[in-house]
């Protein structure tokens, strides 16, 4: 606001003394903004974390073509496709996570809501028996030590499953692994530096 007021100042003044003058101070305020936008693609090594060094001083198409061609050999060779099991490892990830939550907390209310039915029950038969009251106390005992052992089969469940996926997830990166060792090996052969 102060930069607008002191431009149209400084014209309003120079129209006064003259013309060019004017015409300085409308040129003089102009402002230029350009932006540069600058988009970068990945080569096929950078996107699996792979660095490659050409020692032969091959150009950058070159090194493009030669990765492409290591990368199918490899995925023949190894039988897996990086980017296919690093979004199964995304999956397995989320999987664990969530079996991971399911396993730390037991499920609220277990033993309470046992203890619920059980005393229902037991007042059933306890009524049927001459006893409501003995039957629900029976009941609500017996059911909460059954909804507290539900509750504790299926915190196992899930630490088992937790178990199973994490395994997974190594056999995956493992995979992954294999296959970055023959891309490297096929680049090698190619005279390129891979770490």
């Amino acid at each position: 606001m102060k930069r607008t007021m002191a431009a149209a100042l400084l014209i309003a003044t120079a129209t006064i003394g003259s013309p060019r003058a004017a015409a300085r101070a409308q040129t003089s305020t102009k402002v230029t903004t350009t932006t540069t936008t600058t988009t970068t693609t990945k080569t096929l090594a950078e996107s699996i974390k792979v660095y490659v060094f050409p020692q032969k001083g091959q150009t950058s198409t070159q090194q493009a073509v030669d990765e492409a061609q290591c990368y199918s050999w490899a995925v023949k060779e190894t039988g897996n496709d990086p980017f296919q099991l690093q979004k199964k490892a995304e999956v397995l990830e989320q999987r664990q996570a969530a079996a991971s939550q399911q396993a730390a907390a037991p499920p609220a209310g277990y033993g309470g809501a046992g203890a619920v039915k059980g005393a229902a029950a037991g007042a059933l038969f306890g009524a049927i028996g001459g006893s409501a009251g003995t039957g629900a106390a029976i009941g609500a005992a017996t059911g909460f030590i059954g909804g507290r052992i539900r509750a504790r089969q299926q915190q196992a469940a899930a630490a088992e499953h937790s178990e199973k996926t994490a395994a997974k997830q190594q056999a995956t990166q493992g995979q992954i692994d294999e296959f970055k060792r023959a891309f490297g090996a096929c680049l090698e052969g190619k005279n390129y530096i891979v770490k």
